[in-house]
């Protein structure tokens, strides 16, 4: 054999050697339990929708966590306040990053001004009530108990005192990954997000803090229906962000207590999703099922710019309950995957019928009145975004073609009263807003003579309007003209 031909053929065989000595260190357990540990570490904790970093290819460790509970009010939307129950501080807890084999000693903290005793259980850990019954914590006090990481996966954990529902519906859920031994795929973006269903003695938008319904929630008529804790989480100045070319990955729960979610990304699809949460691999989704305590990883690539929104398909829920997200990506167009508006055809309906949408005639008047033009502004926006937000846009900026503009709208601006009516009794047919003719259907909107007064003032107080407010009395004045 030639020299270099000898050299070459030690070289591979020392690499070979190496690498099977290197595999067999913590490859040869075939039971997880047997991973041993090395050296403690501190887990690295984060909030929604931030998670910690990568495991790698770091050793299996004794890891501590830190979890402290805290009751604290919150804010479900503007207006809306909540006693919040949580887990670090937030809806949902704390992410938890781990790898199999890891040995975590948890460390439960309740706070000493929470009123209620807590305990948490973890579908990551095999044990009694999933560590409930060692982490049984008064206020004050602090629990601790440890467990080993033997399954990989994506795991919810939540309190588990009872009333069990109650604790979880207040915010009392989060996540464990348990990563597998060399970590997962890297990829440019990770984020955490999780579902909850929220049941309030006020209706939804009613102001105020409003208190925990246990009928509803037995009943499972949810009020509020959110990605991380409250309605716009995810929306706005706190949208998810990503570049075209970027690979995202989604880490999804579904605290519960009571719905499943229908989990989707309008104008995306999964290239690849955890089955809850596990081994399975599932390719090219639409939409995933997360059932109640479950979770799903899921990841894609983004190849156009733009505002992607995640929704639970349950759209209602999306749309009026507040299950809405954002994904806003930035980068270069590219008209091959996406042309955008091509051209604006007419089109010529199927026939004379004419339809009309059901209408009732109850509206519910909000109980507290705004007491201040700031109080207006703010009770406005609330009602914009709920009830005007998907036709007239965040910036009343309207849609081409569709539907007008509020934003500097000569329309609006030029008779109040006119405004007034349309809120009241719905407008159809053409008007021409800003020199634009517009041919759409407005609905009659179900709102109270306070609440329209409020969304009103907003609108003449924003983009560029003529500054009107609007009272109550002017409404109920065109309201009894009619």
């Amino acid at each position: 054999m030639r020299p270099s031909n000898l050299l070459l053929s030690l070289t591979f065989l020392s690499t070979l050697l190496l690498t099977s000595c290197f595999k067999s260190k913590e490859q040869e357990y075939e039971n997880t339990a047997d991973i041993p540990v090395s050296r403690e570490m501190i887990a690295e904790l984060t909030s929604p929708p931030n998670v910690p970093t990568p495991v790698g290819r770091r050793k299996a460790k004794k890891l501590i966590v830190k979890m402290e509970i805290l009751e604290k009010e919150g804010e479900m939307t503007d207006g809306v306040k909540y006693m919040y129950w949580t887990f670090g501080g937030t809806v949902p807890g704390s992410f938890i990053r781990t790898r199999v084999g890891d040995e975590v000693e948890f460390h439960l903290q309740n706070h000493p001004d929470n009123k209620l005793p807590h305990n948490i259980d973890m579908h990551a850990v095999t044990g009694p009530g999933g560590g409930a019954e060692s982490s049984f914590v008064a206020p004050g006090h602090e629990k601790t108990f440890s467990f080993k990481t033997l399954n990989p996966g994506l795991y919810v954990y939540h309190c588990a005192t009872a009333p069990v529902g109650m604790h979880i519906a207040n915010g009392m859920y989060g996540l464990i990954l348990v990563e597998p031994e060399g970590g997962l795929p890297p990829v440019d973006k990770e984020y955490y997000i999780m579902q909850g269903d929220f049941y309030t003695k006020g209706a939804n938008g009613e102001r105020g803090l409003q208190p925990f319904d246990m009928q509803k929630a037995v009943d499972e008529k949810a009020d509020y229906v959110v990605f991380n804790g409250k309605v716009g989480a995810l929306t706005g100045d706190n949208a998810l962000t990503a570049k075209v070319g970027e690979t995202v990955r989604l880490f999804v729960g579904n605290g519960g207590p009571g719905l499943v979610s229908s989990f989707h990304v309008i104008g995306e699809i999964f290239d690849r999703v955890h089955v809850e949460g596990g081994d399975l691999i599932n390719e090219n989704v639409q939409t995933t099922l997360i059932p109640a305590g479950g979770a799903a990883m899921m990841e894609f690539k983004v190849e156009v710019p733009g505002t992607f929104i995640l929704v639970d398909h349950s759209i209602f829920r999306a749309f009026n309950k507040g299950a809405l997200g954002m994904l806003k990506v930035e980068g270069e167009k590219n008209k091959t995957l996406y042309s955008g508006e091509i051209r604006d055809d007419i089109y010529l309906p199927e026939g004379p019928g004419i339809q009309n949408m059901p209408t009732t005639d109850e509206i519910v008047a909000s109980e507290i009145p705004a007491k201040s033009f700031e109080e207006q502004m703010e009770f406005g926006k609330q009602a914009y975004m709920q009830t005007c937000f998907a036709c007239h846009q965040g910036e009343g900026q309207g849609i081409p073609h569709a539907f007008p503009p509020l934003a500097k709208s000569d329309y609006l601006n030029a008779d109040v009263d006119r405004a007034i009516g349309i809120v009241l009794h719905g407008k159809t047919g053409e008007i021409t807003v800003n020199g634009e003719t517009y041919n759409s259907v407005m609905t009659r909107q179900m709102l109270s003579s306070d609440e329209i007064a409020n969304v009103l003032t907003y609108v003449y107080n924003s983009w560029g309007n003529s500054k009107k407010v609007v009272t109550k009395e002017m409404v109920d004045k065109v309201k009894n003209s009619k």
